[in-house]
């Protein structure tokens, strides 16, 4: 039986923490940020159950935690991050796992992996392969649900130049007519934008947040520790798919914006009795897709560093996809801000774009005496 090990770490820190650590969990954020430096690599859990739809094999794995919370794998010197993440797949190594999936801000920090992969002896993928082609598709089945036609739809990108939110623009706008590159940097706007169009695809840029008014599907996918997405930025009856951890999109969308579909990115159904041991905020059974890729590549006997770096190829997008496929993995439901998304809210959020569409001097239909 194969075996993998996939690395997570603490994005909101007192919730995280108190997942495994209940009395951890009621110190304060400002705290458990500061001492997360010091903490060892923890093994979460032992993940079973994961079984091939067409193979029947089983593979397991572990779930690891490196102690650094989000800020401070942002904060501490480089060097320091790399230690902490080292350390933690060297607790894989030990475990006896042959591959290493990199989750969260463990798969961002540095060189996206490489840096790692050359001090372990086991192969290491971020898992941002299928993390992208999930999205995309999640992105895309939320439109359709709203009644949208992605055929006639707009698309954007915020983050757009970074290797996940790159790799993602060229998915999209292989499904979308045009698609809004968002980031801060134009000259590197530009030469996506170039790239697409060489391929055959649509793309216009933007350095300011006010253009995803104008779309219609949203991903967002930067390295932001806050949120940046407020509710007045986004269009009625748009579809927002959060890729981020930490997420982009702010709470006050879902609060106030009834109008606007919000959901994470990258949630995949994984095939089988899966028991993963640990409490991350998911239904049974239910995974990110940075995890799954490191499953399905166990299921295929593929020990190897899949997605590495910076330059994701859109043919190991679409390849880890069909890989999913075959094995059974599967988009999950529609999840925002932790809950699940019922056909209700979606009907709610349709007929309240719906209104808010009308013309202002629409006055309802007339009667006839």
């Amino acid at each position: 039986m194969n075996r993998f090990a996939f690395m997570i770490h603490p994005i909101e820190p007192q919730k995280d923490v108190a997942r495994k650590f209940p009395l951890l969990g009621k110190l304060p954020a400002g705290i458990i940020d500061y001492f997360s430096r010091f903490f060892p690599p923890i093994r979460l859990s032992h993940i079973t159950g994961i079984r091939s739809e067409s193979a029947g094999e089983e593979v397991d794995g572990w779930l690891l935690a490196c102690p650094l919370t989000a800020k401070r794998m942002l904060d501490v010197p480089l060097p320091v991050a790399y230690r902490k993440v080292i350390q933690t797949g060297q607790l894989a190594e030990q475990l006896g796992a042959q591959i290493l999936g990199l989750g969260a801000f463990t798969s961002v920090v540095g060189d996206a992996g490489i840096t790692v992969s050359q001090e372990l002896s086991i192969p290491v993928t971020t898992g941002n392969s299928y993390t992208i082609y999930v999205a995309v598709e999640a992105a895309l089945a939320a439109a359709r649900r709203l009644g949208l036609e992605p055929d006639r739809c707009t698309g954007a990108v915020v983050g757009a130049y970074g290797s996940t939110g790159r790799a993602c623009a060229r998915l999209l706008a292989e499904h979308l007519p045009d698609v809004l590159l968002i980031g801060r940097n134009a000259d590197r706007l530009a030469n996506l934008q170039r790239e697409i169009a060489s391929a055959g695809g649509t793309a216009r840029t933007s350095t300011s947040l006010e253009a995803i008014r104008q779309a219609d599907v949203v991903l967002t996918v930067t390295s932001a520790t806050e949120p940046i997405i407020e509710p007045e930025h986004l269009k009625p009856g748009s579809i927002v798919c959060d890729v981020a951890r930490p997420r982009n999109v702010s709470r006050q969308v879902a609060q106030v914006r009834q109008d606007v579909l919000v959901i994470e990115g990258g949630i995949v159904e994984m095939p089988g009795q899966v028991d993963f041991g640990f409490d991350f905020g998911f239904p049974p059974g239910q995974a990110y897709a940075c995890m799954a890729e490191t499953a399905i590549l166990a299921l295929e006997g593929r020990n190897e560093c899949y997605t590495l770096g910076r330059d994701i190829s859109l043919e190991r997008v679409k390849e880890i996809a069909s890989l999913g496929a075959k094995h059974g993995f599967c988009l999950a439901g529609f999840r925002s801000f932790e809950r699940a998304v019922s056909e209700h809210s979606i009907e709610h959020v349709r007929a309240t774009a719906t209104r808010m569409q009308r013309p202002a001097s629409w006055a309802g239909p007339s009667r006839i005496a």
